[in-house]
């Protein structure tokens, strides 16, 4: 037998043990670079035997690129490593759309890593979309750096969506493809003229899976109705969260509210504490404060005063400085108001006077940070000015007025054929941010001190530097 066989057969075993978790396993908490994440599961435990876990197709499963260590998502920490045990040969290095183009050379290792450069340092899947028909826009310049893209097949590389804490979901995929309409349905955004209603979060979930099946998966048949059902509620038991921060410890302690376990019993439903209209069921008006895990650390920092005589008392320690930074972070994201300019889906559409918010107008969902209900906005993550060269650049022309935008994404246009709908894209949900690394919808923030210095440019918020630093502690824990 050659070294090679034994090598790869050894491969193999590795990643199957690593793909299909012991049946009914008991939840572990998972290492990353800010201290450790839980998954629980209401079923209380991770079961491998799950369709989730199984390959289909061209040897993919779910789990191929949502990874329980990485937060149910993939990361390039992760992928690079699994490419170099395979020699490239890992299930998710697939030309359909793990490739910059379907197209590139794959022959070799060397002609393999620029072919996959994208999925190994960003962490993106590329999406291949047409302009719909009717669209009320042309593509007028496709400039892709890996010459694939057209009108026919536009290249959109996006971050795969963590498959966990989708009971906090309203709307599927990024581009909101998967949030299938019912106009018999009672899910409906309040006040929508004409009205608009959306299927139960159970059937977008159903034929999401079955689309990546055969998408993703290359699958040559669909998935079965049982094989659907349990993958579906397999995906829906699972919440997860930060379960310890390496500079402030167990996010549980001295009153703070954090982890899975609280994630789990974490009321939501379609409308709760929604920006625009308040909640749906009480009918209480939008609370900012929608964020509430950590005010009991508010005050952890400041050092009792001495009475008269006594000695000084010392100074808090680390672990309490780090702790009143993540409580200064969460007052922050709550309360700290900016103007939400020229975001389509939220300044052009809602009706909120002055369109001064805080963070939590679009993550309004209480201690999820998601968006309750389906909109889609566009903060200019893939506006054209923000292009990298890594990127596509798609040129794109309003057939009724003429205008010309630039995008890398043009988002939940390419599902409507609607202009107002370029660049848009859903808010998703934050916990467990910090167990996947790269953010936003391309993969474009290396870290959240991105994510903050982009929020903070965009808006105008005009942060310190200490509001920067606490704001990206809070993002952390979560």
């Amino acid at each position: 037998m050659s070294f090679e066989y034994r090598r790869s057969s050894l491969y193999a075993m590795l990643m199957l043990a690593a793909l299909l978790p012991a049946r009914a396993a008991a939840p572990q908490p998972q290492a990353n670079p800010d201290g450790t994440a839980l998954t629980l599961s209401a079923t209380g435990t991770i079961d491998g035997a799950n369709p989730f876990f199984k390959p289909m197709g061209n040897g993919r499963s779910c789990a191929t690129c949502h990874q329980q260590a990485d937060g149910w998502t993939l990361s390039p920490r992760s992928l690079q490593a699994r490419f170099a045990a395979s020699q490239g040969a890992d299930p998710v290095f697939q030309l359909v759309d793990g490739a910059n183009s379907p197209l590139a050379a794959t022959a070799t290792l060397d002609q393999k890593r620029v072919a996959y450069s994208m999925l190994l340092t960003k962490g993106v899947i590329r999406i291949g979309m047409p302009v719909p028909p009717g669209a009320e826009f042309t593509l007028v310049r496709a400039d892709d750096p890996y010459g694939y893209a057209s009108a026919q097949e536009l290249s959109l590389f996006r971050r795969p969506l963590p498959s966990t804490n989708l009971a906090f979901a309203a709307s599927v995929m990024w581009d909101g493809r998967e949030t299938q309409t019912d106009p018999a349905s009672t899910r409906c955004i309040a006040d929508s003229r004409p009205a608009l209603c959306f299927a139960t979060l159970d059937a977008n979930l159903l034929r999401q899976a079955s689309d990546a099946v055969r998408g993703h998966a290359q699958a040559a048949q669909a998935l079965s109705a049982a094989d659907q059902r349990a993958i579906v509620d397999f995906e829906r038991s699972l919440f997860t969260a930060q379960l310890s921060s390496a500079a402030a410890g167990s996010l549980s302690d001295a009153g703070a509210l954090g982890g899975p376990a609280r994630l789990a019993v974490q009321p939501f439903y379609f409308g709760i504490n929604d920006v625009q209209a308040g909640d749906y069921r009480t009918l209480a008006p939008f609370n900012r404060n929608a964020m509430t895990l950590f005010g009991a650390w508010r005050n952890l920092a400041a050092p009792p005063v001495p009475g008269r005589g006594a000695p000084a008392p010392a100074p808090p320690s680390a672990q309490s400085q780090a702790r009143a930074s993540v409580a200064r972070g969460e007052a922050i994201f709550n309360s700290r108001p900016f103007n939400i300019a020229q975001v389509a889906g939220f300044s052009d559409q809602l009706r909120l006077p002055l369109q001064r918010g805080t963070c939590t107008s679009c993550h309004d969902a209480p201690n999820a940070g998601a968006h309750s209900v389906a909109r889609l906005f566009n903060t200019g993550v893939a506006d054209g000015a923000t292009r990298t060269p890594d990127m596509p650049l798609y040129t794109l022309k309003n057939i009724a007025t003429g205008e010309v935008i630039t995008t890398s994404d043009p988002g939940a246009a390419l599902v409507s054929g609607k202009w107002r709908d370029v660049g848009k894209f859903k808010t998703p949900n934050l916990r467990a941010l910090a167990a996947r690394a790269p953010y936003f919808h391309d993969g474009s923030a290396r870290d959240l001190q991105g994510v903050v210095r982009f929020y903070d440019r965009r808006f105008r918020m005009g942060l310190t530097q200490q509001e920067s630093a606490d704001l990206v502690a809070f993002l952390k824990v979560l």
